[in-house]
């Protein structure tokens, strides 16, 4: 079985060439990009797992006996912190009932916020609507571009 060569157009053939020859001075003529030694490093999440040992089955079961337990403790690390809270509040609540029923005069102190117990100052944007005409200054801004040198 012989197979036939296909006729090229020896026009088209001269023009394909062209544009390869083109292409070829173009990136000759634009300098190589440098490209940062990160981009070569692969973050370890996205890392074949293959260049660890395989773990044994022993060790994979005492990892999950000890994630579910660390689960549990957490859980019940958090459910302890919650009974606190609620029982403290339910106090506060009870004495302030009994306080309001010796004395309204102290109840009301009571319930009064100490500015002095924590000296909190605070900086923060004011409400107000924008002055006409104020052109506001330009903020500083740090380049922090890496730049990679060969």
């Amino acid at each position: 079985m012989a197979w036939k060569k296909k006729k090229v157009d020896p026009k088209r053939e001269q023009a394909m060439k062209d544009r390869v020859k083109k292409k070829i001075k173009k990136l000759e003529k634009a300098a190589p990009e440098l490209i940062p030694i990160e981009d070569f490093e692969t973050p370890l999440k996205f890392s074949d797992s293959s260049s660890l040992p395989p773990l044994s089955f022993e060790e994979t079961e005492r990892r999950v006996l000890l994630m579910k337990k660390w689960s549990l403790y957490k859980q019940q690390q958090d459910k302890a912190e919650k009974e606190a809270i609620r029982s403290l509040v339910e106090a506060q609540q009870e004495a302030l009932k009994e306080l309001r029923l010796e004395s309204e005069e102290l109840y009301q102190a009571a319930l009064r916020r100490d500015e002095q117990l924590f000296p909190f100052e605070r900086d923060g944007p004011d409400y107000t609507p924008p002055l006409p005409g104020y052109d506001p200054p330009e903020g500083k801004c740090v380049d922090i571009t890496k730049v990679y040198t060969q």
